[in-house]
């Protein structure tokens, strides 16, 4: 019976595992610790303490006041641009340091970590198909790659410091759901899809219902280590746009940076050059790893979370 607590409990994704694990029957206990209050009443089993995971005292009050043996971190910045990047750094990655510092003094011997496959980085050279084995190699240029990154090369540290202290790295594709808005969301709203000229720049794409199965699985299971998690297969954005009913618009890479460098010098947009590897080099990963071992098959495609989200949204495309 695990004692489980999750930051960014109240958040979209926390909540909706929080929930999940409530009813879990290996579960005995969840705190749900975040810095906002929940937006909903929480299930029977659930407690919340309110936990920033830039507070490192903070975090272990509440492993020893719960008895926590089991850590599910999903506090982050999920919309980079959005806050400082000195803000980003700080819950991203010190946030994280705080946590496995917090988990290793508590002796809590099990911690799920929301990756991203952002940590693999936008690079030319990534393989057609990322699997668990690739290198980790978050752009410098883009703070929320490399923070990714950052936060990935730490857990290996802990991984050789720490052993007893069970690792389960979730490397999260596109997330879809009927509440999600975000960057990548809003490029589908404009009138014709932005698309580097020479790339289709491929998305996978994982229902949000799935995140929570992987986030489930990883926090009740047996099976350590990091494990992609999206749905099978891979939408290329000329497909998006024939789903939508529009058409791509195709700009050359150096034309695009240039235009997004003067936008931003302008306060235009937050965005700058380093989004043009983030919309040409997507990371397309392979899911293998998280049916085979961690025993969690998504229950949706990448095209099919595609569908049930542009159904949702655009009903009359």
């Amino acid at each position: 019976m695990r004692r489980v607590l999750v930051t960014g409990g109240a958040g979209f994704l926390g909540s909706s595992a929080v929930r999940a694990l409530a009813g879990h029957p290996s579960v005995e206990a969840v705190v749900a610790g975040d810095i906002r209050e929940p937006a909903a009443p929480l299930p029977e089993g659930a407690a919340f303490e309110t936990l920033d995971v830039t507070d490192a005292s903070g975090i272990a009050g509440v492993l020893a006041r719960h008895r926590i043996d089991t850590i599910v971190h999903l506090a982050a910045i999920v919309n980079p641009g959005t806050v400082g990047e000195d803000v980003e750094r700080r819950v991203d990655v010190d946030g994280t340091r705080n946590v496995l510092d917090a988990a290793v003094t508590a002796g809590v011997t099990r911690i799920v970590v929301s990756s991203s496959g952002a940590a693999y980085g936008y690079h030319p050279d990534n393989a057609e198909w990322l699997t668990e084995d690739d290198p980790i190699r978050g752009n410098e240029e883009f703070s929320y790659s490399r923070h990714k990154r950052l936060v990935e090369e730490m857990l290996a540290s802990y991984r050789r410091t720490a052993p007893s202290l069970g690792q389960v790295v979730l490397r999260i594709g596109t997330i879809l759901g009927p509440e999600v808005r975000n960057q990548i969301t809003a490029l589908w709203d404009a009138p014709r899809l932005l698309l580097v000229r020479g790339s289709d720049s491929p998305f996978v794409f994982v229902w949000v219902d799935d995140v929570v199965g992987a986030i489930v699985a990883g926090t009740t299971g047996t099976a350590t280590g990091a494990f992609n998690v999206a749905g099978d297969g891979r939408v290329t954005v000329p497909e998006i746009a024939q789903r939508l009913g529009k058409r791509t618009i195709a700009v050359p890479a150096p034309v695009l940076a240039g235009a997004l460098r003067v936008g931003r010098a302008l306060r235009l947009t937050v965005h700058g050059p380093e989004r043009v590897g983030f919309l040409r080099y997507r990371p397309v990963l392979d899911n293998t790893r998280l049916k085979s071992v961690l025993g969690y098959t998504p229950t949706m495609t990448s095209r099919e979370a595609f569908e049930a989200f542009a159904t949702l949204r655009y009903p009359d495309a």
